[in-house]
């Protein structure tokens, strides 16, 4: 039986009405769902959307349709967010392709990258939690620094949490390969931890 902090535990207490498990259940994917939807921005979406704004929409679909979520494996969960936070990104493009042909302007909350924004009437929101947090622009910068494949495996492996089968259909790769892919990637990636530490 699941403990019950653990996913599938506050996903019951969800649908028994407890809204404080969803912020729970939220503050364990935050992070990573973070950094998925970084890595999904392409350069030019990068530069007027924000992931924090990005990151609360797609809590809040979550929230909104937690009814039909299904859980199925340990990482359902965070597949299932990271399906949405695609959804959003696509709805953000074509907002944004719609605001330059139309000349409009979007207001977006103040955050670190937006200073001057207004302030959401809820301060204390999930994105605003992300921004305070110290350690995500660092990782970013590490996860940057990784060749293209080292970098792709890892948010597959340790960020999506797929398992090493399901990277190896992704990448088109056989599951040893793969295996060895990851085990490089995630030595180089400690070998940057060292270097900066």
């Amino acid at each position: 039986m699941d403990s019950p902090t653990s996913s599938f535990g506050l996903l019951e207490r969800i649908k028994e009405g407890d809204r404080a498990a969803f912020e729970l259940l939220f503050e364990k994917y935050r992070r990573r769902l973070a950094i998925l939807i970084y890595y999904k921005l392409d350069s030019q979406l990068r530069r007027t959307a924000d992931v924090d704004d990005i990151l609360q929409e797609t809590l809040l679909r979550a929230f909104r349709s937690i009814d039909t979520f299904h859980y199925r494996t340990p990482g359902s969960f965070l597949s299932w967010l990271s399906q949405i936070a695609a959804h959003v990104l696509v709805d953000t493009a074509r907002f944004e392709g719609r605001q330059r042909r139309n000349g409009g302007e979007r207001v977006r909350f103040r955050s670190e990258s937006n200073p001057a924004g207004p302030e959401p009437a809820d301060s204390h929101t999930p994105s605003r939690v992300l921004a305070e947090e110290e350690g995500y622009a660092s990782l970013l910068a590490r996860l940057d620094s990784l060749p293209e494949q080292y970098r792709e495996v890892i948010l597959l492996a340790k960020v999506e949490g797929l398992s090493t089968a399901e990277v190896a259909e992704r990448l088109g790769k056989s599951r040893e390969a793969t295996a060895l892919l990851l085990h490089r990637a995630v030595a180089r990636f400690r070998s940057i931890l060292e270097a900066k530490a």
